[in-house]
């Protein structure tokens, strides 16, 4: 059974969700340019575009997910946030690019605090009640079998 996502799940779906298809843009700018014939030493820029839709679809299926109520988005989108904050410290400090580093490091800092919100932890909670799960009952002795 789907437990529905409380608000802050949802808010945190539609931020993936935009992260999601800048990614999937991305890809397609990358395509255009190498059709556009634009070389650019030691770039394959079909192999970053691959990555970038690869990425991208993944990121925007977690949004899906987790704006379905489907908990197994989360996962997926407390990573992509972890991999975000290396991207965004390199826009900073390796790039120079400081004003697009602090703007990824702030999406992917309030998209965390969303994910691992009261609210967020206890809906993973509940999900795992209504399957009759309860690792802190006495009477689970046995192995975890999930």
């Amino acid at each position: 059974m789907v437990v529905p996502s409380p608000t802050t799940v949802r808010q945190a779906a539609v931020l993936v969700g935009l992260e999601g298809v800048a990614g999937v843009v991305a890809a397609v700018v990358y395509v255009i340019s190498g059709l556009g014939g634009a070389e650019e030493a030691g770039l394959n820029k079909y192999g970053t575009a691959a990555w970038f839709a690869i990425i991208g679809g993944c990121v925007l299926a977690a949004a899906w997910a987790l704006w379905t109520g489907r908990r197994w988005g989360r996962g997926v989108a407390v990573f992509a946030q972890l991999l975000l904050l290396p991207v965004a410290w390199y826009m900073g400090v390796g790039s120079d690019q400081w004003v697009y580093g602090a703007a990824v490091a702030v999406v992917a800092l309030i998209t965390l605090v969303l994910l691992f919100s009261p609210s967020a932890v206890q809906w993973l909670g509940a999900q795992d009640y209504e399957q009759g799960h309860d690792d802190a009952s006495a009477d689970n002795s046995g192995p975890d079998t999930r």
